[in-house]
This record gives structure tokens, C-alpha cells and sequence, in this order.
């Protein structure tokens, strides 16, 4: 058989297996992995892949492309490029920043047809639970929504209302009957604003300030209440950007009690402390803030233990003006942009720095995410029948990131200056050739 695409002799990397194999794909699928160097030439296109590892195309579930209403922050063929060329293959975009944000059906609608005339990559896309829509969220659902997102703390924009308990309570025990889940920003909004206040009128105003007016305590407090609420309703939960092991042990705990919760941390938790946070400043601001350095490689701990379930990035980008500090920490967009280095990180202070498995990386970064959310079997591994979601990467390839190489609207990151180790070299979504390394650029 004649194939669109072979990948030749490449190592093959899954949740459970490397190993060296050739890849046939058509019509964007996985049709053979055969024994390497078997398949023949004469397809439309052979790659070598000689000293290559082939992964399961990334999926990102956790990234804020801010299209419709605030482009000049982001942009989804900005952002969809950038995760290319970070060998993401699916995000799933959250439903703010969105302007309007995506909790009504007309809204959903909208950005939809946004994303299929700019996005390079799939997508999926997240509806929002506010206070003012409950009724909406069964038409978000009907349309397609991957899940629910809200917020148990102000998210910093005033077009995206957090939700009080009384919304949590009735959105979960809606979504439990749609059979959906819930994704939650959980910090309590109370304990934030009185520590945040007290700080503020005591003029403590430094990156440490910051990072203790928003504790682990306040994690702790929010995902124990909606552990509580989860249990009531039997609704799905996933707790994003977990930042302490602390809170994932409570959630392996939850877990072993019946309780149906997974949760995701990212690569900046994994990655940078405190004090990364007061070299690099504002940069790095994100909420929940980065923790002490004991606290990341806790964190490390608990990915290799099993107990974390999925790494994204939480790609949430501003304009450069509403990351300048001024005279307080506090008043600086809280957000990370990193989406195009979360499998370079996970590589380069994973695997070559701690021993992480190849395996483990692909499990928490492409496997574990399709089974959470019903993408599986087309997609997270790499099988016969398989959407050809796949991104080759160099592991031995050093290179320093810097500013013109991302494909971000605006050139802003806390890795930019870092030295990784493990480049990508080529992505293909869908069997479609979507990054291309010794081209420089995304090509679709």
C-alpha cells in the first residue's frame, strides 16, 4: 500500500512501550506500525527518522486564545501556531478571556467558526459556568463543549463573574445529569481578598507579598469544599493548575474515596520557584502563584508517583503594557504564556534532570488527557486506527529560547533566555505537516 506519509525508523513513544518502528499514514490516520525500515519508498512522502523519538501529538487542555473581543492579546492562528511548533497537536480553549465569554450558546457558536477558519490544530472548546447562566449550560453542552470551566475566586477580568457557592452547587448537580465535568480554578476568593487587602494597606507590596496573600491554605480550603459538593452532586471534577503536593495527595485521597476528580498542574509549577519568580518579575505573575522550591520538586515527586494526572500549559497572555509592574505586584495581569515549551520543559527538567520516563511524559501530556475527556481511542497514543497526531523530537538537541522564536502575538515568556534540552523537529496533525524545524516556521 502506498501511504501519504512513512516515518521510517523512528522510536516510537507511548504510554507504555518505546520502541523503533516505521509509521504508515493515510487520509490522517495511523494505518501500519511495522518493523523498522521495512515499510518501502514511493509513498508522497518519507521521513527518516533515524535518532528521532515520535511522540503522541500534545493535547493542551488548559489554554486562554482570547478570540473574540481580545485579539490584541491573543489570537487563535497566533496561539494554534505556537502550539505546533511546541508539537501540541489539540487544545481545548477555556471560555475566557474570551469578550463576550463563551457561556451562551450564540457565543459558543461564534468562536466555534473563529477556530475552524484560524486554528492550524484541533480544538475543542470549553463552556463557561457563570452565575447568570445556568440555563444555558445544556445548549453549551448540545453544541459540543469538552466541559465546564468557573472560577471559586475573581479571575481578574469583570466579564467572567466567579461562581458563590450557590452556583457551584446547582451548575455541578446540571452538569452531573449532562454527564459533562467541571473544571475549577479553586482558591477561596475570601481568604485572597482579606490577605490581599491586609497586604495592600500594609504596604506590602514585593513578589513575596503576592505570592503569600494567595497561600496553598487557599487552594486547600476551595478544592475541600468542592470535593464536598462533588460528592453531593456526583458531578466530574477536574482541578486545574494544581500548584502544591499538598492538594494532590487531598485529591488521591478523594479519588480513593470514590470521588470521579483528576487533577492537572503545569509546567511553571514544575519549573520555577519563588525565587525564578523575583529574577524574572512580573513575567512569571500567575495565580495560583509560584511556590518555594521544596514545593517543585514535591511536585516532581508526585508526577513520578502517579498521582498527577495531566500537565498543561495555562497559556494566558496579555499585552506587554499589563505585565509592566509599576509600583505594585498586585496590580499586574496574572497570567503565563508558555504553551510552545510545555513538552521542551517537561524534557529538559523531567527527563534529562530527574530521570522522568519518556512514557510518563507522553502519558500526562497526550494519553491521560484524551482518556479524561472522551478523545480516546483517536486520540493520546500512538495505535493502528489513530488520528496521525504525532510530534518528533530531537531529545539530545540544546537550544536557548528566545523571543523572536515564538509564535506568540506578543514575545512574552518566563523560558525565554533558558536553555532546553529536546527540540521538536517536525508536528503533524491529523497527518497534515503542521511545524517543520529545518523550515523555521509553521507551514499550514
Amino acid at each position: 500500500m502506498l501511504f501519504d506519509t512513512v516515518i521510517r525508523s523512528g522510536t516510537i513513544v507511548t504510554e507504555k512501550d518505546i520502541f523503533e518502528a516505521d509509521l504508515g499514514i493515510h487520509n490522517g490516520k495511523i494505518m501500519t506500525i511495522a518493523e523498522s525500515g521495512t515499510l518501502m519508498e514511493g509513498s508522497a512522502r518519507t521521513i527518516d527518522a533515524k535518532g528521532l523519538h515520535v511522540f503522541p501529538g500534545l493535547i493542551d487542555v488548559h489554554v486562554h486564545f482570547n478570540e473574540p473581543g481580545r485579539e490584541n492579546w491573543e489570537g487563535l492562528e497566533t496561539g494554534s501556531k505556537s502550539l505546533a511548533a511546541g508539537g501540541v497537536t489539540t487544545f481545548f480553549d477555556m471560555p475566557l478571556n474570551s469578550n463576550p465569554p463563551t457561556t451562551t450558546k450564540e457565543r459558543f457558536l461564534e468562536k466555534k467558526e473563529l477556530a475552524d477558519n484560524k486554528s492550524i490544530v484541533d480544538y475543542r472548546l470549553w463552556g463557561g459556568l457563570v452565575p447568570d447562566n445556568l440555563d444555558q449550560l445544556s445548549d453549551l453542552h448540545e453544541q459540543g463543549a469538552i466541559g465546564f470551566k468557573a472560577f471559586m475566586s475573581e479571575c481578574g477580568t469583570d466579564d467572567f463573574q466567579y461562581a458563590d457557592n450557590h452556583t457551584l452547587l446547582k451548575g455541578m448537580e446540571k452538569i452531573s445529569e449532562l454527564d459533562s465535568i467541571l473544571a475549577l480554578h479553586a482558591e477561596s476568593n475570601e481568604m485572597i481578598n482579606f490577605l490581599t487587602d491586609k497586604a495592600i494597606k500594609e504596604q506590602r507590596l514585593s513578589i513575596r507579598d503576592y505570592c503569600n496573600s494567595r497561600p496553598i491554605l487557599s487552594e486547600m480550603e476551595a478544592v475541600e469544599r468542592v470535593l464536598r459538593y462533588a460528592e453531593l452532586t456526583g458531578c466530574k471534577l477536574h482541578i486545574v493548575h494544581v500548584s502544591s503536593k499538598l492538594v494532590i495527595d487531598r485529591i488521591k485521597e478523594a479519588k480513593e474515596q470514590g470521588i470521579n476528580v483528576t487533577a492537572e498542574t503545569c509546567p511553571h509549577y514544575l519549573c520555577l520557584s519563588i525565587d525564578e519568580f523575583e529574577e524574572i518579575g512580573a513575567t512569571a505573575k500567575c495565580a495560583p502563584p509560584l511556590r518555594e522550591r521544596e514545593e517543585v520538586e514535591l511536585l516532581w515527586q508526585s508526577l513520578i508517583n502517579g498521582d498527577i494526572d495531566l500537565i498543561s500549559s495555562d497559556h494566558s497572555p496579555s499585552p506587554p503594557e499589563l505585565k509592566y509592574q509599576g509600583e505594585s505586584i498586585f496590580d499586574v495581569w496574572g497570567g503565563i504564556a508558555g504553551c510552545q515549551n510545555t513538552l521542551h520543559a517537561l524534557l529538559t527538567e523531567g527527563y534529562h534532570k530527574r530521570g522522568v520516563s519518556l512514557s510518563k511524559i507522553a502519558e500526562v501530556t497526550a494519553y491521560q488527557p484524551a482518556k479524561r475527556f472522551g478523545l480516546f481511542p483517536e486520540k493520546g497514543s500512538i495505535r493502528i486506527g489513530a488520528d496521525a497526531d504525532l510530534t518528533l523530537v530531537n531529545l539530545d538537541e540544546k537550544f536557548v529560547l528566545n523571543a523572536e522564536d515564538l509564535y506568540y502575538r506578543h514575545k512574552i515568556s518566563p523560558y525565554v533566555g533558558k536553555t532546553f534540552t529536546g527540540k521538536t523537529v517536525y508536528t503533524i496533525s491529523r497527518g497534515t505537516f503542521v511545524f517543520e524545524k529545518n523550515i523555521g516556521e509553521t507551514i499550514v
